[in-house]
């Protein structure tokens, strides 16, 4: 099986949507580490009132509400990114 990548959720405290997401990202399993924009002028600028995100590197994948049913689809997505291929016998 095929390792996935640590994601990044940018969030802030008190984000009800951004603990929402964490929840989900820990029960499916999901590497992640947490960034709070406010820690970040730019971040803070970039992201305002729009969070939580969830990127991979500089590649925002999801933002918003990240429902069990996104994060399933995003979850298949990268599996099939990521996916080593099997050698030919």
């Amino acid at each position: 099986m095929s390792r996935l990548p640590q994601l990044t959720l940018y969030s802030r405290p008190g984000c009800h949507l951004c603990e929402q997401a964490a929840e989900h990202l820990e029960q499916m399993e999901l590497a992640y580490q947490v960034c709070n924009i406010d820690d970040d002028p730019d971040l803070r600028a970039r992201y305002g009132h729009h969070i939580p995100v969830l990127a991979l590197g500089e590649r925002e994948l999801l933002r918003g509400v990240l429902s069990r049913s996104r994060l399933t689809q995003l979850k298949l997505q990268l599996l099939r990114e990521f996916a080593t291929p099997t050698k030919p016998d």
